[in-house]
């Protein structure tokens, strides 16, 4: 049964349904069933670029409807405003260089004359399907998720309006570094501020547990770590975003552990942390980083991506694991079980510890005893739900047409 999750849990996730909602004059009478087919999770992942958002939305017919949402880029000189009244608010600039976007930089923006958010015919949805309206279900569904992109990172808005993260913080470090210097030589007598020289990790790890306030308390979403405030020296072995990215990811990985949510996966080979990290940058930005560093094709890198998604570890086992032959009676239950969900029996076929039917869904049993449903794509088989234990939890309602 699906929840009734709402859209937009931070301040720049509601501020994007607000302008959907009030500002971008998209047809309100569709809006509504968008917001259903999002709770439902119809929609396959939602990547954003400059200027454009795309996903994939089921509906009623076998294949997904591709969505295409466009938003107007800002040209270089709106760009050339928005950095300047930034820059000139030292309080938002500091905030945005520590990784931090302040909701105030909408107002900064607008106040010369800059909209950060949709405004009036500024977001354009167009989808496959045979539907004219503007936006479609299937377009309304995408626009409500990417409130769930900008509550991740915020910073995706401003690559919808043209820039990434790296650019927007490059140019306002120019931009903060040549005030600076004015400020410096104006400033050149100040007493040097004293600076607490810390100590070294090692040292920290080892104190003992009587000398630590106690434990901290966990936050309800992972920390973001400020990306590096100056570019990396010529010829570094790293560039400012992939540090930014290590460390984003070891932060994430530390909350998990500390809500005891999951294990903190150091202990994976090369080819299951790889897998991880491509999960974690499936239909992001960061995917054609992890993409062109990996010895595998792209297909079968997101083949092995969506299988940790749904399953971890025991994913990629269900992937690459060879037919083998379960008790007969298991399989035969496990049949009749397919067909009490509502596939006809004639359709269903056995083999091993596979029941394929509809010729393109195939559910496996696991030596684990779980069942895993996989789907044909393109020729290659993709893992498409969590596991369940039964393998009627896996066949699609047929209520959910639509």
């Amino acid at each position: 049964m699906t929840g009734r999750r709402s859209f937009g849990a931070t301040w720049w996730g509601r501020a994007w349904i607000d302008a959907l909602e009030h500002r971008a004059r998209l047809d309100p009478n569709r809006l509504p069933r968008g917001r259903t087919y999002a709770r439902q999770g119809r929609a396959g992942a939602v990547r954003l670029g400059p200027g454009l958002v795309t996903a994939t939305v089921a509906g009623r017919r076998p294949s997904p409807y591709e969505v295409r949402l466009r938003l107007r880029p800002f040209d270089a000189e709106e760009w050339d405003r928005v950095l300047e009244a930034v820059a000139g608010k030292a309080g938002h600039a500091a905030a945005l260089l520590d990784g931090d976007l302040d909701p105030g930089i909408v107002d900064d923006a607008r106040a010369v004359g800059v909209e950060l958010l949709p405004d009036a015919g500024e977001l354009e949805p167009r989808c496959s399907c045979p539907d004219w309206a503007e936006p479609c279900k299937h377009a309304a569904a995408v626009c409500y998720l990417v409130a769930d992109e900008l509550d991740d990172d915020p910073f995706a808005l401003f690559e919808l309006r043209g820039r990434s993260r790296d650019q927007v913080l490059a140019d306002l470090r120019r931009r903060r570094s040549a005030s600076a210097k004015a400020d410096s030589r104006s400033a050149s007598s100040a007493a040097a501020v004293a600076v607490d020289a810390g100590m070294p990790a090692k040292e920290a790890w080892r104190r003992p547990q009587a000398e630590l306030p106690g434990p901290l308390p966990v936050r309800d979403h992972p920390g973001r770590p400020a990306p590096w405030s100056v570019d990396p020296p010529v010829g570094a072995p790293f560039t400012a975003a992939g540090l930014h990215a290590l460390v984003t990811d070891a932060a994430a990985r530390a909350w998990r552990v500390g809500r005891g949510e999951g294990s903190s996966d150091l202990g994976l080979d090369a080819d299951a942390d790889e897998a991880r990290r491509a999960a974690d940058a499936l239909g992001g930005e960061a995917w054609a980083r992890v993409a062109g560093r990996s010895t595998l094709a792209p297909v079968e890198l997101a083949r092995r991506a969506m299988a940790w998604r749904h399953a971890g570890e025991d994913g990629l086992q269900a992937l690459a694991e060879r037919p083998w032959a379960p008790p007969p009676i298991t399989m035969a239950a496990a049949r009749e079980a397919v067909v009490g969900a509502g596939v006809a029996r004639s359709k269903v076929r056995v083999d091993g510890n596979r029941l394929t039917f509809a010729g393109d869904v195939q559910l496996r049993l696991g030596r684990n005893g779980r069942w895993y449903r996989f789907e044909k794509r393109s020729g290659r088989w993709h893992l498409t739900a969590a596991p369940a234990q039964e393998p009627d939890e896996l066949v699609d309602p047929p209520a959910l047409g639509g």
